[in-house]
């Protein structure tokens, strides 16, 4: 692994990363053959712990709320109360309850030479977490990696340091009768050299799984030279079809862009069909800037609602991380597809409509990782899918799209049983 950047910042980022690189891949020879049972009990001793320790962790995440100063949609990211402790902890016990992904016989056969073959899940071994500032995302993906078979390597924000320091802490802590807490490691480093040492760390990590805006990923996919997932950016759309409830519609919106507009499955635009714009738009709208949304929308919309504002083709672009939403009027549902597929970053798309068979045009048309029909884009969420949790929302095509739990931490490899055959 090496930089170009000779400085001390870079130095100390790479013997960091190598350091904890090295002491994760050692531990994950052990975590790779560790038991269901080990497994289990050292989440739920981190679980317990975690509890436990409340008060640990919140003293350290007043100490990151105090030296904040960015949006209050980023504070809410970052903050930490007794509520969400609990729901981390929580978390971890339903991944428990989940079926072991680890030895998994996905198939099986036998050639005509005799052969027994079989294909069987196993762990990835080492993998890497880069995020921003959502300390409770420390607490998860290391619940999803350690279940899995996996060491991890955390990498969280600067914002979040105190907070993802005792996290680490009290279930390292907790997991040292059961597994190797060296399996668990937070690299302290919070420049962004400590990022790109982790992008660079040829055979120490095997997978990168990056959390973030849509800069942060361009940033990891022009300096990564180890695997990684491409997650996370959200430019998400709901249309509302001719066919739609209305009163259906208005409730989806209002909870997919107001209940928690920061995250990545909130709904950032709204696309509304030409039939319904004259009676729906100041309908909608009202009740946006009743939740306190700002609106701007396209030329029809303006000229139906002429207080909203302007959007420009940047607003069609951008992900909206606060309580502002971009309306545009569409011709029909093949329109709003062909928005959704040029300006959308295929994360989570949604209709809303009462003719099914534009439902199913509309999930055959739109390339995302989830397509929703009658219900809200914050349903996109590991927890809700059953997962327990997630490591993060994969919006590419290779190995896992969409939401990744315990199964989606797993590679596979072929068992290969003969009595001597030989290849003539």
């Amino acid at each position: 692994m090496t930089l170009s950047d000779g400085s001390p910042a870079v130095t100390d980022a790479v013997n960091e990363v190598k350091r904890r690189g090295f002491l994760a891949r050692s531990a994950a020879a052990v975590m790779g053959t560790s038991s269901r049972a080990d497994r289990d009990s050292a989440l739920m001793r981190a679980a317990s712990s975690i509890e436990a320790r409340s008060r640990e962790i919140l003293v350290a995440n007043d100490k990151d709320l105090a030296a904040f100063s960015g949006s209050d949609a980023l504070r809410d990211r970052l903050l930490l109360n007794e509520r969400r402790v609990r729901e981390m902890a929580e978390s971890m016990r339903a991944i428990v309850s989940l079926p072991d992904p680890v030895g998994e016989v996905i198939e099986s056969w036998t050639t005509t030479t005799g052969l027994q073959i079989k294909r069987i899940r196993v762990p990835f071994g080492v993998i890497a977490v880069i995020y921003e500032a959502r300390p409770n995302v420390t607490a998860e993906v290391t619940a999803l990696a350690l279940r899995s078979g996996n060491s991890i390597i955390l990498r969280g924000g600067s914002e979040a340091i105190n907070s993802n320091k005792a996290i680490v802490k009290v279930i390292r802590a907790a997991i040292a009768d059961s597994v190797p807490e060296d399996g668990v490691q937070l690299v302290e480093n919070t420049d962004r050299s400590g990022v790109k040492a982790i992008l660079s760390a040829e055979g120490l990590i095997d997978l990168v799984v990056p959390r973030g805006s849509a800069e942060f990923i361009r940033y990891v996919r022009d300096n990564a030279k180890v695997p990684f997932i491409e997650t996370g950016a959200g430019n998400n759309h709901i249309f509302v079809d001719k066919g739609a409830d209305l009163e259906m519609a208005t409730r989806v919106i209002i909870n997919a862009k107001v209940q928690r507009p920061s995250v990545c499955n909130a709904v950032r635009k709204l696309l509304i069909h030409q039939d319904l714009a004259a009676a729906y738009v100041p309908t909608i709208v009202a009740r946006l800037w009743g939740s306190g949304v700002r609106v701007k929308g396209c030329d029809r919309v303006m000229n139906i609602t002429p207080d909203v504002e302007e959007a420009t083709e940047d607003d069609w672009q951008k992900e909206y991380m606060d309580l502002t939403i971009a309306i545009k009027v569409v011709g029909s549902l093949k329109e709003a597809a062909e928005h959704i597929n040029r300006y959308g970053s295929k994360h989570s798309e949604a209709i809303i409509t009462g003719d099914p068979s534009a439902a199913a045009e509309f999930t055959s048309l739109v390339d995302a990782s989830t397509v929703l029909v009658n219900a809200s884009t914050r349903l996109v969420d590991g927890g809700v899918f059953g997962f327990g949790t997630e490591v993060g929302i994969s919006t590419q095509k290779l190995h896992s799209r969409g939401p990744m739990g315990l199964r989606d931490l797993t590679t596979t490899k072929f068992v290969v049983t003969g009595n001597g055959q030989i290849r003539e």
